[in-house]
């Protein structure tokens, strides 16, 4: 198999060049399980394990090896080798979220991925927020974000949620299937191309297993019952891992995700709420809250129909999620510098001469 084959370009290429004369050779992240990991490359997937000064180097968790990550890696010893890694390539694009609980960090899930199946089933789990949620943290990867509303063989209404969705969200990749009928399953066609990744994103139960094992044309993930009354399951997938599928695309499957907390906002409200800010950018008053200011073009628009009532609470909703992350990450940040500055001054203390 080809680095091609597995997503390597020339971008890649460049940035790994210095690294050949060196004794490393490059492979990619199949599997992170805590600190195991497992790697692949032309010659087939094989454990890894990360070096010292990789895991203890990294400035924070960001810095560390994640699935879908190209890395600099070296075959260590002769009679059992084992293959070490060495450093990360740079990232092409990232799926982040902020770290679950009340740590202000991020986390990175996947990376240098190509699309993301933002998945929500149209069963208890069903939500315009959800899907605009999904569509901000998705376009802030850097990847191209596509909307599966699975389980459509639970509802007749389908195809009105499904229209529902794209009018709400102002976005087109948005495809009802279902991975037990078949129905819609050919949109993913164009998204399944050899060397493309794609990584499935998406709440426990909510089918992303059902669906690798439809796209594999086997059973790779064990699937478990969805609980009726709240259409939640039991994380069946513990690891994130990749699947090479049979047209030759890589698909990354994660655990469930109670939350997705918003990280690097980016342009993702941008993109999600276009017409909100363009609207906006009409009102009379700069500042303008659209709630009940003269001249607000948003309310305006609210009144006349022309947008969703649901839709401004939810982008006031992300907006000060996202205020409140960059405060906080604002408070961590001068924390963190009066700190190396009292480091500092310490050191400078202790070498300043004793003079008797």
């Amino acid at each position: 198999m080809s680095l091609e084959q597995l997503g390597w370009n020339d971008e890649f290429e460049r940035a790994f060049e210095a690294n050949y004369g060196s004794g490393y050779f490059p492979a990619r992240i199949s599997l992170c399980s805590m600190s195991l990991y497992r790697v692949m490359m032309q010659d087939g997937e094989f454990p890894a394990v990360p070096t010292g000064k990789l895991l203890y180097g990294a400035k924070d968790q960001t810095g560390l090896p994640v699935v879908g990550d190209w890395v600099a890696t070296q075959i260590v010893g002769e009679r059992d080798p084992t293959i070490t890694i060495h450093g990360v390539l740079p990232r092409k694009s990232a799926l982040c979220r902020k770290e679950a609980g009340i740590r202000t960090q991020a986390q990175v899930l996947a990376a240098n991925i190509d699309t993301l199946f933002l998945m929500v089933g149209l069963d208890g789990n069903y939500s315009l927020n959800r899907v605009e949620r999904y569509l901000t943290v998705g376009w802030n990867s850097g990847a191209n974000p596509v909307v599966l509303l699975t389980k459509s063989d639970l509802r007749d209404d389908f195809l009105e949620l499904e229209k529902e969705a794209r009018l709400r969200s102002n976005h087109e990749r948005i495809f009802a299937i279902s991975s037990v009928t078949g129905f819609g399953m050919e949109a993913l066609t164009p998204y399944l191309v050899e060397g493309m990744t794609i990584v499935l994103i998406g709440s426990s139960g909510v089918g992303k297993s059902t669906l690798l094992n439809s796209l594999a044309g086997e059973d790779v993930q064990k699937v478990q019952e969805v609980r009726e009354f709240d259409s939640k399951g039991r994380h069946t997938t513990t690891n994130r891992q990749i699947f090479r599928l049979r047209s030759g695309a890589m698909l990354i499957d994660t655990p469930g995700l109670r939350e997705l907390q918003l990280w690097d906002t980016g342009d993702g409200i941008g993109e999600v709420f276009e017409d909100i800010e363009d609207l906006a950018r009409n009102c009379r008053y700069t500042d303008c809250q659209h709630q009940q200011e003269p001249g607000c073009a948003v309310r305006e628009a609210i009144e006349s129909g022309q947008l969703d009532e649901g839709r401004i609470e939810n982008y006031r909703k992300l907006m000060r999620e996202r205020a409140y992350l960059e405060r906080k990450r604002s408070i961590n940040a001068a924390r963190e510098s009066n700190r190396r500055w009292k480091q500092i001054s310490k050191e400078i203390r202790r070498r300043e001469p004793k003079w008797k």
